[in-house]
């Protein structure tokens, strides 16, 4: 990360900023990063840290959205399906293709139940067959065709190696390509990174809360600390996702605009399902017509997701019923395999801003975005600019319509295009198999690192990986004891780098460790020993990160860790002396 657009709220008190984004989700962080293109100094708050909500727990995929066709909503999938391709191209380190199954059982199921949805009439769920998913395919293939990169789709015959995987009764399978992210959250900081290098007077602060705006002063709260301070701006941006409408309210405008659902998901070490799929993602409906996914994520598996209705988006966790659902519909998909509680290593739950809908289903509902203007008013002397509704696969383009809006706002003209716009490590990175096998060679060499530690940052950082496989090893950089493909001064950078406030920020959001089940109290223990040095923590500060982080873990994302309040003596007890970290990083 090559630069740091990384501040505290008390640094800001007093402030004009041209442009303040109140949201740092995908899409705010969309804004933020095209508008610091064009010049404009912007500040960017969450009242989390960064990426923390829906934006942090999607699927997991990028996409185009075939089941929107049924719909009809065909120009969404031309968007998506080309910022998909964009995207394949842009950040190439995190976003790769991911091929597709569906598998069939009949020939002409759906075919009614299709019609009718397309024309908004809703019907009882049927199995859609062959034909429909054909010319679903065929269509998704014509509209996907700008920037395409990848192969078109195919049917055939169950193949062999399938005929144990899929129950008796399918027939065909259809194979298509869409893609995967493998860390969302780092895709978010890259942004930020790019927006603070494009525009150095940009700025974002976590854990910082907006709670009102008079004239054209907003008034922003700590979380940490409680400390309220004030900035001038001359155009904001409500990016809240979900809590769209409760930003709106603060921010003296209209409400009722979005609703929220939550998909949840499981992750699970399942080695028979994933040597199974072999790297694919397959593509299925439940019985009760819930279009669900399962694929290789890593070395685990990723299945997702249920679609429900919530009220406030602060409290959706994954239910022990939709765990249960969950399990249920691969055992129904996958009958030759088990499937147990056991199996379920993290569990996360997204919820979807979606446009307020009077749709029976969740499902049915559109997921279309908009940009909406709120003008000035007796009390905010200025116009608030929301973004409703939105997916992830489009958030530059939807940052693209609002950043377009707040220009002509501040009367400024676009001067550069996102379009073809790499990001972060994305930027230079080798494009074919036999050039990235040298690149790694050469950091391996260069750096004296071992060709597995060169792999493993050109994976997580892409073409960045170079300056830091010699940042890292400049410190004498040692494995972690709990976690041997991390380093305890990648740990550090990450600390002191990226934003990080909370223990839970490294764990769940700067790494991949606890979407991948591999905390323990054992680590969780050891990464907050290197936090506590790296950001400056006194070992009651220490002692108490580590416990709201296994609380956090255990409650919200079922991770099976034995720490809590009544065993902290044991929490600190596992912390084993490591090696200190005194040589500083470099700035």
């Amino acid at each position: 990360m090559t630069a740091r657009p990384f501040v505290r709220p008390a640094s800001l008190a007093g402030r004009h900023f041209p442009v303040v984004i109140v949201g740092a989700g995908i899409n705010g962080v969309g804004v933020f990063r095209d508008l610091s293109l064009q010049g404009v100094e912007c500040l960017i708050v969450d009242k989390g840290d960064f990426a923390a909500g829906a934006s942090s727990a999607p699927s997991r995929m990028i996409h185009g959205g075939l089941r929107y066709l049924e719909h009809g909503s065909f120009s969404l999938v031309a968007e998506a399906t080309r910022e998909r391709n964009l995207l394949l191209r842009n950040a190439p380190h995190l976003v790769r293709p991911l091929k597709t199954v569906v598998p069939l059982s009949n020939h002409f199921g759906g075919l009614l139940s299709s019609m009718l949805r397309f024309f908004g009439v809703s019907r009882a769920p049927s199995s859609r067959g062959l034909l429909v998913v054909a010319l679903g395919l065929r269509l998704y293939d014509l509209l996907g065709r700008r920037q395409r990169v990848m192969p078109g789709h195919r049917i055939e015959r169950v193949p062999p190696r399938d005929g144990a995987l899929f129950p008796p009764r399918v027939r065909w399978t259809a194979t298509f390509f869409d893609a995967w992210i493998s860390h969302p959250e780092w895709l978010i900081l890259e942004l930020m990174a790019d927006a603070s290098r494009d525009q150095p007077g940009s700025m974002a602060a976590n854990y910082c809360k907006v709670t009102g705006c008079e004239g054209r002063t907003v008034c922003l709260r700590d979380e940490i600390t409680g400390e309220e301070v004030q900035v001038t701006a001359d155009a904001v941006v409500n990016a809240t996702g979900a809590w769209l409408d409760r930003s709106a309210q603060a921010l003296d405008g209209p409400g009722a605009r979005v609703m929220g659902t939550k998909g949840s998901h499981l992750v699970l070490d399942h080695p028979a399902l994933r040597r199974s799929l072999d790297g694919r993602m397959a593509y299925f409906e439940a019985s009760d017509g819930r279009v669900c996914i399962v694929y290789p994520f890593l070395d685990r598996v990723l299945v997702g997701s249920t679609d429900i209705p919530v009220d406030d988006p602060d409290e959706a966790t994954t239910e022990p019923a939709e765990i249960d659902y969950l399990l249920g519909v691969l055992r129904e998909v996958f009958p030759l395999l088990h499937f147990g509680q056991e199996q379920v290593v993290y569990t996360f739950v997204g919820v979807r801003p979606l446009a307020r809908s009077e749709a029976d289903k969740p499902g049915s509902i559109a997921r279309d975005h908009s940009v909406v203007i709120d003008p000035p008013n007796g009390r905010r002397h200025i116009a608030m600019t929301g973004l409703v509704g939105g997916k992830w696969t489009t958030f530059r383009s939807l940052s693209e319509q609002a950043a377009n809006e707040v220009l002509r706002q501040l009367g400024r003209p676009r001067t550069r295009s996102t379009e073809y716009l790499s990001i972060g490590g994305g930027a230079d990175l080798p494009t074919d198999a036999r050039a990235m096998q040298t690149f790694i060679e050469r950091i391996s060499v260069a750096a004296g690192v071992s060709r597995r530690r060169a792999e493993q940052l050109v994976g997580r950082y892409g073409s960045q990986a170079h300056a830091l496989a010699f940042r890292f090893a400049g410190t004498g950089e040692r494995p972690l004891r709990n976690a041997p493909d991390y380093t305890d001064t990648e740990i550090a950078y990450l600390c002191s780098e990226t934003g990080v406030v909370h223990l839970a920020d490294l764990v769940v959001r700067r790494t991949l460790l606890a979407i991948l089940g591999k905390v323990t109290d054992a680590l969780l223990a050891e990464l907050a020993q290197i936090a506590a040095a790296a950001l400056g923590w006194n070992a009651e500060r220490r002692r108490a990160e580590t416990l709201d982080c296994a609380s956090e873990l255990r409650e919200r994302h079922r991770v099976r860790l034995s720490a809590d309040r009544e065993e902290a003596p044991a929490l600190d007890a596992s912390l084993a002396p490591t090696r200190p970290i005194t040589t500083p990083l470099p700035t």
